[in-house]
């Protein structure tokens, strides 16, 4: 069965860390496909918020 799982983060590299740490409880094969996001939205007083997001499809 093909199952999802999401990851959202502020910074890029803790985003790296999180999707390592669980593809490392897989095995190659069991990964169908990874989408990647980002997003950068501007709050009041100019600061810039970014968003980094991936999606990691896999076979259970």
């Amino acid at each position: 069965m093909v199952q999802v799982k999401l990851f959202d983060c502020e910074h890029e590299q803790d985003l790296e860390e999180e999707i390592n740490r669980f593809l490392s409880d897989l095995e190659h094969k069991q990964v169908v496909d990874i989408k990647y996001n980002i997003a950068a939205l501007r709050e009041a007083e100019d600061e810039q918020i970014y968003c980094f997001s991936a999606m990691v499809m896999y076979i259970k």
